[in-house]
């Protein structure tokens, strides 16, 4: 599923098992096959029954056992993972050095064909045997493959939102079409342009064709068609002897072309009545597809183009407050009216009842209170997000933030301003999207200024949009820093109160 819904819980004996892979059946008389599978069921058994949040065991003699000490410490980042990851080296004994090691993922030891178990069995036990040495560098390379880095690398994340704002969600299983049906007009606007331009045409096409086949059947019932070239017959339609005559009375009528050598008389009712249908057919066909097609071409979507934003999030102390902040910047001089931003957290979370919720979204406060989300965007600015009480950021530290999966969708909308001749997207909404994940957050960083003052007038560097520079910044949450805070302020008021009933000397 997407790479940012939690984690499973540790205790997954409350979920049930993983279902048991079928084992082959044993040939007759390999006993010592048997014994060598139902050996390693049982270390992988007493393998996948130990709890994912143990201390790493401690190697005694040559093999590992059971008593549990804190890990030592390597350059790496693989050897500073959590201690969960250390319990998939599970203790081992004399009869199990000769198996495999596998993760506790694996229910069982996966079958072995018998030319491969045979080769192993007809060894000496001398040769089956591994040296003793083996073992923690076998933990240790398992610790390495599921370390943060590898998974991070290795993991495929599926964004709810991309980088130009395209929401990756694609609906499907929808029953009831017919609803699509009852708004023709919002559905033949949504189409790709060369479904639009193969529905615009087919419009038109099928019209002309369907009414030109009514005027040469009417034709051939009355026997105009039989009668060509007499001048004593009284024709319904004059010069309409064949199919392609008739369709180009239709075209000619449809778009009132009128080349004069074809028209409709009074020697027949139905004739009159087919030209004023097919002319109200024609105007209404003229509205919708032209209204379509002007509500196709005037959407601002490519407005949205020219918005741009930054590609990191950066986090750091403002007004003695961490912040979370981005920047916005727009390309064009006819700027937006009344702009407005907002952000939503997506983030996958488990209740405490147990209901898992998928991509749950949160709001994520910009000054909607105080009205900062309003921007006069004409020029970048600097969106914050004050981590307080009610913020979902509340706990997280710069070492926790590289364990999260969450994605923050940003919105930015406004209407586009109409600038001289240029009104087709006149009081038209415009609204642009991005999105970051976990990963595009610096801790520690703020951006860099991009505007100066030349000539009079303010000039924007647009190459600096997306610079940043490191400034100090503490490593713990907004809440540590809150407690650590109010630590302060209560030692203070204790000092001071000390102070006040402390002994003064007396005055000489």
């Amino acid at each position: 599923m997407l790479a940012y819904l939690p984690r499973p819980p540790t205790d997954t004996s409350r979920y049930g098992t993983f279902p048991q892979k079928p084992e082959l059946p044993a040939a007759p008389g390999a006993v010592a096959e048997d014994g060598w599978q139902q050996a390693s069921a049982g270390a992988a058994r007493r393998g996948g029954l130990m709890p994912n949040y143990l201390s790493p065991p401690r190697r005694r003699g040559g093999f590992i056992s059971g008593e549990l000490s804190p890990p030592s410490r390597h350059g790496s980042v693989a050897a500073q993972h959590r201690l969960s990851d250390l319990s998939r080296c599970p203790p081992a004994t004399p009869q199990e050095l000769s198996t495999h090691w596998y993760p506790l993922q694996a229910p069982s030891v996966p079958n072995i064909p018998g030319s491969a178990r045979s080769k192993s069995l007809t060894r000496s036990p001398a040769t089956t045997l591994p040296a003793p040495e083996g073992l923690p560098s076998r933990c240790r390379k398992l610790l390495e493959e599921d370390g943060p880095t590898v998974q991070a690398s290795k993991r495929q994340r599926q964004r709810y939102v991309t980088k130009v704002g395209k929401c990756q969600v694609n609906l499907g299983n929808i029953q009831e079409k017919k609803r699509f049906l009852s708004d023709i007009f919002t559905t033949i606007v949504d189409l790709k342009y060369r479904w639009f331009l193969f529905v615009f045409m087919m419009c038109y096409i099928v019209t002309w064709v369907v009414f030109g086949t009514i005027y040469f059947f009417d034709a051939w019932v009355r026997g105009d068609i039989r009668h060509r070239g007499d001048p004593e017959w009284r024709a319904c339609i004059e010069n309409v002897d064949d199919f392609i005559s008739a369709l180009l009375f239709s075209v000619e009528s449809q778009r009132t072309i009128g080349y004069g050598s074809r028209m409709v008389t009074a020697n027949c009712v139905e004739g009159v009545i087919l030209l004023m249908a097919q002319s109200i057919v024609g105007s209404m066909i003229d509205a919708l597809m032209v209204g379509c097609m002007f509500v196709k071409i005037s959407r601002p979507k490519k407005r949205a183009q020219t918005l741009i934003f930054s590609k990191n999030c950066v986090i750091s102390r403002r007004d003695e407050k961490l912040c979370l902040m981005f920047r916005v910047g727009d390309l064009r001089e006819s700027h937006m009216v009344d702009a407005k931003i907002r952000a939503k957290l997506i983030k996958s979370r488990q209740t405490a009842e147990g209901e898992f919720i998928p991509l749950e979204q949160s709001e994520l406060n910009l000054g909607y209170d105080t009205g900062e989300d309003r921007l006069f965007l004409v020029e970048p600015q600097i969106i914050c997000h004050v981590i307080n009480r009610r913020s979902p950021f509340w706990d997280l530290s710069a070492e926790s933030l590289r364990r999260e999966q969450f994605e923050i969708i940003i919105i930015l909308e406004g209407i586009v301003e109409a600038t001289g001749d240029r009104c087709l997207t006149a009081g038209m909404t415009c609204q642009a999207r991005t999105s970051y994940t976990e990963d595009e957050i610096l801790w520690g960083y703020r951006f860099e200024p991009c505007m100066s003052l030349e000539k009079g007038a303010f000039q924007v560097d647009y190459s600096r949009f997306e610079m940043t520079f490191e400034v100090q910044t503490p490593a713990a949450s907004a809440k540590e820093l809150h407690e650590l805070r109010e630590l302060e302020q209560q030692e203070r008021s204790v000092l001071s109160l000390y102070w006040d009933h402390f002994p003064q000397p007396c005055a000489v």
